[in-house]
Parts: structure tokens; C-alpha cells; sequence
């Protein structure tokens, strides 16, 4: 596949950042400013066998390539097409005997495509490999033992025959998938299923309020001119306007954090200072701490820190319960702690936010929706006033809060929240993703079902209540850890 509107940008020296990139024409939001495959991508080891290992898309069925027996596809096509950069690695398994990890598997198979390639610039690529930086000098002792770990293990997978690469090249690549490989998600956007390496995505630096944002079009191989099939990519698009010149950047972290936090957490993993104006001047920082206020009224400060401890104690305890699946328990523990934070704490308090995240996410699952859609509706309420109006998090937070007020009968809300969700997925997905299809086709039932309510609210509950009956709602998918995969993969 050919790299797509690379005449939309180009490289530049960001002041104080190096490299990036910027437009050279003015674009919208929805616009989409380039679109790259994947340099090398693997899937990640827990996720092998029910994960294409070309497009990414999880499926309940998949063919086992009859070579290795490792590699898993949807069906031929994707195994044709996959097959150039499985074929090396098919025969060291074969000859190795034992698959290795992900990050070797990554490493091995961007080697042997240098080795084919060469390292060298090719069309429509902005920077090569051998340029990206890798920060080896800023890793501390325990990632450089792992680090030297792999590289062991990678020089005894790597077959003789192949080209033989020095150590501190090996190294290089390792450093690279460390600090730039690229988290793949499933079709659905839901979960993080593999890794790859995106070269010129490598050089749009970070702002914690970008103009851009990064999704994973899975491609499509279904239509039966092949034609018309379309390779798994990267797409970055904007989520405003953008005038010629201007950089472009996106985040590597969630907003959701204090600008101390997110700060700390971008020098621990990407090895840099942020100085972006929402981090320098602390913006938002105190609506994210905010306190409850009546009538000028504030609680006291030994009120807000016995709130505070409480509840990153109780944080604790829900973490530890939903990683064992313990879901009656975490709501338990999520009430308790509303019950403490709402008195005190403002809708748009991080520490509310999260519990109030979790607990509408698990009573969905639980199917407690009356309660779900509750708990949902100020965690909309307060991420309204804190993320972009385009952030991809804050769409498809609306959009599971939408579907929790439809399951609970709210038809008016529901629509609500369905129509926003979908002008926020359309500027930050695109029409063709299988996201905004599956929203839109939401969207259009919610609107049939609001007319028919307006018109006769009785008529309205009395079929939906016989549709359900005949058609028993079906579960919930299982609360994960993350609502969005994070951008960059961090081991």
C-alpha cells in the first residue's frame, strides 16, 4: 500500500523538540493528514491465536498457517497477504523450535525487511529507521538488563543464514520499538492486541491539547473484488483547523491527569520535559482538583484530605477486584466511595471521575442500568468540561453512556448522547470505521424509537418491553482495563 497525502506535510526542526511535522496546507477537522501501514507489527503474545496476525482483527475462528502452526489469520486472503512478512519468521520458528517474545518477534521481523530493503529512504517514507531516536542512554538499570536480555535471546532466533547484524544495531531496534512502537488495537478500537513500528508517525511530537489524533483503520478484505480490499493502517487526522505551517502533534498520554502528572509520567517513558502550555500554566489543573462550592461554601481542607486518602485507598481496593474479576465487589466498593466523594468532591474531580468510570462500566456489564446510567451521565457531565470537544476518549465515553441510558429505557438521553458521540467519531474515526458504522446504526434506532415515544409514550414502552421479551438483551462485554488502548506501547 502507498503511503496516502504525504503532500499534506513535512518535516521541520520544532523548536526545542527537534524534528516534527507540520501542514502544508490548511486542513479541518475530519481532514486526514496522512495515512501510513505499519513498517513491521506483531501480535501481542497473550493474544496470538485469537488475533489475525495481518489486519488485527480478533475473531472467534481463525486459520493456523499450516507451516509454524504459530501464525493465525481470518482467512487466506489475509495469510496471502500477510505472507512476506511471515515467511522468514515462519521458517526460524520451524528451525528454533519455540516462538520468542513479541518484542524480538517485532525486531526480527523489521531486520529481516532491512535486510531486503535496505535502511535507506524510500517513497513517500519522511525519516528512516536509522535516523528515529531510540534513547538508550536514558534507560535505567533494570530496562538496559532486559534490554540485553532480548538482544541474547534475538541473536539465538535470528537464523545464520540471514545477515548478520552488530549488536548495537540490534540494540537500536529494540530502542526504537521501546520508545516508538505504536499500540495496535482490535477492529472495535477496545483493546491494545499488538505493536508496530510507523516511521513517520515516529515524528509528530506531543502537546497534551494536540491538533491531531491517531486511529488504527484495520483495513477491509471482505469485499470480493480484491480490488476494492485495503491494507491495515495509521491515520492522522484532525480534530480542528489547521493553517499551512502549523505543527502538528497529538498526545502521548491521557488528559485526565494533573499537568505534574502527566509531565512526570512523559519524562519516565518518552524520556522528555512537556512544554506545552496546558502543562506550563497548569490549565485545567484546577478543575480536575476542584471541591464542591455552595453559596461560596467550600469544605474544609482536613474534610477534602481525609476525602482524598480515602479515596486512593478504595482506588486500590477496586483495581485489585476488577484485575481478579470480582465485579459485585467492586461496585461495593465504588458506592462506598461516591458516597464519601460526593459531598465534597466536583463533577469534574479526576478522583470522582475514575470511580465514577468504573462503577458505570461494571453495572453495565452487571446489568444494573438504572444505576449505570447514573453513575455515566456526571461522568459525561465532567469530562465535558475537561477534554477536547474532538477527543476520541470523550466520544466513545458518550457513546457507552448513551447505550447504558438506552438499555435503561432513558430514549431521550440515549439519543443525546448517541448524536454527540457520533459527530465526535466522525471527526476523530471517520465514517468507514467499524466504530462510527455500528454508532450510526445506533443512532437511527434511537431516533425511530425518540418519534415513536413523542408520539405515544405508553404504545412505545409497552413494544419495547415485547421486543425484549422475545429478544433477550445480551450481555455486556467485560469491563477491561482501559477504555482506549494508550497511543505508544510501553512494556
Amino acid at each position: 500500500m502507498a503511503l496516502e497525502n504525504m503532500e499534506n506535510v513535512e518535516v521541520f526542526n520544532s523548536e526545542g523538540k527537534g524534528r516534527g511535522l507540520r501542514a502544508t496546507k490548511e486542513m479541518w477537522a475530519g481532514d486526514i493528514l496522512f495515512a501510513e501501514p505499519s513498517y513491521s507489527a506483531v501480535v501481542f503474545d497473550s493474544l496470538t491465536q485469537g488475533v489475525c496476525h495481518t489486519c488485527f482483527k480478533k475473531q472467534l475462528k481463525l486459520q493456523r498457517c499450516g507451516h509454524c502452526k504459530f501464525a493465525h489469520y481470518c482467512d487466506r486472503t489475509c495469510q496471502k497477504e500477510g505472507w512476506a512478512e511471515h515467511k522468514s519468521e515462519c521458517s526460524a520458528i520451524k528451525k528454533n523450535g519455540s516462538v520468542p517474545n513479541e518484542n524480538i518477534r517485532l525486531a526480527a521481523r523489521i531486520l529481516w525487511r532491512i535486510e531486503k530493503e535496505g535502511s535507506a529512504l524510500s517513497e513517500g517514507r519522511l525519516t528512516s529507521l536509522d535516523d528515529l531516536e531510540n534513547h538508550l542512554d536514558d534507560l535505567g538499570e533494570d530496562d538496559m538488563k532486559e534490554l540485553k536480555v532480548d538482544v541474547h535471546n534475538f541473536l539465538d532466533f535470528w537464523p545464520s543464514n540471514c545477515r548478520m547484524f552488530g549488536v548495537q544495531y540490534i540494540s537500536h531496534i529494540f530502542g526504537l520499538i521501546n520508545c516508538n512502537g505504536f499500540t495496535l488495537s482490535d477492529q472495535r478500537g477496545l483493546q491494545a492486541v499488538g505493536v508496530g513500528i510507523f516511521p513517520n508517525l515516529c515524528l509528530v511530537n506531543h502537546n497534551c491539547w494536540p491538533n491531531c489524533t491517531v486511529i488504527l483503520n484495520n483495513g477491509n478484505h471482505e469485499a470480493v473484488n480484491s480490488m476494492f480490499h485495503t491494507q491495515m493502517r495509521i491515520e492522522l487526522r484532525a480534530i480542528g483547523k489547521i493553517s499551512p505551517g502549523e505543527e502538528l502533534t497529538v498526545s502521548y498520554v491521557d488528559f485526565l491527569c494533573l499537568s505534574q502528572d502527566r509531565r512526570k509520567q512523559l519524562k519516565l517513558q518518552y524520556h522528555f520535559d512537556c512544554t506545552c502550555e496546558h502543562c506550563t500554566k497548569g490549565i485545567k489543573d484546577d478543575l480536575m482538583e476542584a471541591v464542591k462550592e455552595e453559596e461560596g461554601n467550600k469544605p474544609s481542607a482536613e474534610v477534602v484530605k481525609e476525602v482524598m486518602k480515602f479515596s486512593t485507598d478504595t482506588f486500590q481496593k477496586i483495581e485489585k477486584s476488577r484485575s481478579e474479576g470480582n465485579y459485585h465487589e467492586v461496585v461495593k466498593y465504588c458506592r462506598e466511595c461516591l458516597k464519601r466523594q460526593e459531598p465534597v468532591l466536583a463533577e469534574t474531580n479526576i478522583h470522582m471521575l475514575r470511580v465514577l468510570s468504573i462503577a458505570s462500566e461494571v453495572l453495565s456489564y452487571l446489568q444494573c442500568f438504572q444505576e449505570a446510567s447514573d453513575y455515566s451521565n456526571k461522568m459525561v457531565q465532567g469530562y465535558l468540561k475537561l477534554y477536547h470537544p474532538n477527543n476520541a476518549q470523550l466520544g466513545m465515553a458518550t457513546m457507552r453512556a448513551g447505550v447504558t441510558h438506552w438499555h435503561a429505557g432513558l430514549i431521550e438521553v440515549a439519543h443525546g448522547m448517541i448524536c454527540k458521540a457520533y459527530a465526535i467519531l466522525m471527526v476523530t474515526h471517520g465514517p468507514t470505521h467499524p466504530i462510527t458504522k455500528d454508532l450510526e446504526a445506533i443512532r437511527m434506532q434511537t431516533e425511530m424509537e425518540l418519534r415513536m415515544f413523542q408520539q405515544n409514550e405508553y404504545v412505545y414502552y409497552s413494544m419495547r418491553e415485547a421486543a425484549l421479551k422475545n429478544q433477550p438483551m445480551k450481555m455486556m462485554a467485560e469491563p477491561g482495563q482501559e477504555a482506549i488502548p494508550p497511543l505508544f506501547h510501553k512494556k
